[in-house]
């Protein structure tokens, strides 16, 4: 058992998600995922994803209840897998590991053209977009820039099998918890 909340981040791409999967059921973890909520509100909505983030850039009330919602379920035993948890818990001053996957651009890309069915440029386009919204409204929101903020533990995924990914996240998970 972790004995503080896991916030785990990372760029689109960056095989964060899969490696919240594995780490939940590794440490039998509760998994709540901001990006699913995202995307089932955007549903819920009748919006493409596309679409429901350009509605959240002039409705800051959109992040704010989806932000508030993770951060109000964080307790040990709970994985927060979102790009924005790890900063705001921090900022809230509630005691979490916070952990990060990245990758290179390239590599991003390949991944989301690979999971999406498109082309590696349209899929670069894409996370461009996202990023740039997302960049946008947790400046105006929150005062976050996630270009300068910093996890605890990072892993390039970039060169790594997903299995060393969530080896090295899971080593120090167990490593930092131990200290607490």
């Amino acid at each position: 058992m972790i004995h503080r909340p896991v916030a785990l981040g990372g760029p689109p791409g960056s095989g964060k998600t899969t490696a919240a999967r594995s780490l939940a059921r590794k440490f039998e973890l509760t998994l709540l995922s901001a990006g699913d909520r995202f995307r089932a509100e955007a549903a819920n909505r009748g919006l493409s994803l596309a679409e429901f983030s350009r509605l959240a850039e002039t409705d800051g009330s959109i992040d704010r209840s989806l932000d508030d919602s993770m951060l109000a379920e964080a307790r040990p035993g709970v994985l927060l897998e979102g790009r924005i948890q790890g900063p705001l818990l921090r900022r809230r001053g509630t005691p979490a590991l916070w952990v990060a996957v990245v990758a290179s651009e390239p590599v991003r890309a390949a991944r989301a053209a690979a999971r999406e069915g498109t082309d590696e440029a349209s899929a670069l386009r894409l996370i461009r977009l996202r990023e740039e919204s997302e960049r946008r409204r947790y400046k105006e929101y929150y005062g976050i820039d996630l270009a300068h903020e910093e996890a605890e533990f990072t892993v390039d995924s970039s060169e790594l099998t997903r299995e060393q990914v969530v080896d090295r996240l899971a080593e120090y998970l167990s490593r930092a918890d131990g200290g607490s």
